[in-house]
């Protein structure tokens, strides 16, 4: 492949820092975009920066200007709505520009987290008990369903809006807390089973081939003393938060058996799912190694040093090389 190939990579416009729109210098605490941005030069890739910032005309402009080859995906939403980020890409399609990533399609699939289970269901995977909380109707839980519930936001990732008192054991407290995500998000709350056991993530890349990355596991030794007891949003974004309640990610380590049947099962999430070039999927692995599927994540975090990279590490892909990698992958789909 050229290494000259003109790339646009596509990022929020709060992602931009104001004194270096274009990503040139080390900021204080890298991020997902200048780790890519920096991979994406190194390798020898024209690189232009483009954002949907307020105004999709604006954006049809910069890309009619560079003229790129492919746009690397970075987007998580536009206009303030993380749901809207499925039209972003529905919009390049429609241009005719090539892009890295999942689809219109899977990003809806993933992002509406009641949908998502309901079609994982009828294809026999297992997912927790669960219901939609609507905004403005009454909650009343299906006989079926076991607590305790864990309650977030049905179209949010990243555990926005989760926290231990999303853990909830009575109609009361799920009431109050279905409350507070139709208020504070005004969107459909998602109740569904809290799940005992080891929380895994596993990182697949490919689109006809999978390549499924090793395992990797969040642990919580500090549950019977309060700690957390999934990944919240402290859990994922706050470092000392993690320290005082010795929480760590690392590499899982499983038995022959079970990995197999991991990969076997979230292969077949990636494709319901309609995925593409790479995700991630988040389960739990019940104390008789049962797999329940959590969530599935289409286009997930690339930094440096988080899940995808770290597992990509392990089998001896580099930083840049998994870059690259996504980069091929997603050009072969327009061949």
């Amino acid at each position: 492949m050229a290494k000259k190939l003109k790339i646009s990579v596509l990022v929020d416009a709060s992602a931009i820092p104001e004194q270096d729109p274009l990503f040139e210098n080390p900021p204080e605490k890298a991020d997902t975009e200048y780790h890519v941005i920096e991979a994406l030069r190194k390798i020898g890739y024209r690189v232009s920066i483009a954002s949907p910032g307020k105004d999709i005309k604006e954006l049809v402009g910069t890309l009619s200007q560079q003229q790129p080859g492919l746009v690397f995906n970075l987007t998580e939403e536009f206009g303030g709505e993380r749901k809207n980020d499925k039209n972003l890409v529905g919009l390049l399609e429609l241009l005719d520009i090539p892009v890295t990533g999942c689809g219109p399609n899977a990003l809806m699939l993933c992002r509406d987290k009641n949908l998502c289970k309901e079609l994982l269901s009828l294809h026999k995977i297992k997912v927790p008990g669960f219901q939609s909380l609507p905004v403005g109707k009454a909650v009343k839980v299906h006989k079926n369903i076991n607590w305790p519930l864990v309650v977030k936001p049905a179209l949010e990732d990243s555990s926005e809006g989760i926290s231990n008192a999303s853990v909830v054991n009575d109609e009361e407290a799920l009431n109050n807390r279905a409350a507070f995500v139709h208020d504070n998000w005004g969107q459909p709350a998602i109740a569904e089973e809290y799940i005992e056991g080891r929380e895994l993530y596993v990182a697949i890349l490919g689109n006809k081939q999978l390549n499924v990355l090793p395992v990797r596991e969040c642990s919580f030794d500090s549950k019977e003393d309060g700690g957390p007891l999934m990944a919240t949003w402290k859990v994922k974004w706050d470092e000392k938060f993690r320290e005082k309640w010795n929480v760590n990610f690392g590499f899982a380590s499983l038995e022959d058996g079970v990995f197999e049947n991991i990969k076997r099962v979230c292969k077949k999430v990636y494709r319901i799912l309609q995925m593409r070039d790479y995700g991630r999927i988040d389960l739990r692995l019940t104390p008789n190694n049962k797999i329940v599927i959590l969530e599935a994540n289409p286009n997930p975090d690339l930094a440096y040093g988080e899940e995808v990279a770290e597992a990509a590490e392990k089998t001896g892909i580099s930083y840049e090389n998994l870059i690259e990698c996504i980069i091929r992958t997603a050009l072969k789909r327009y061949k």
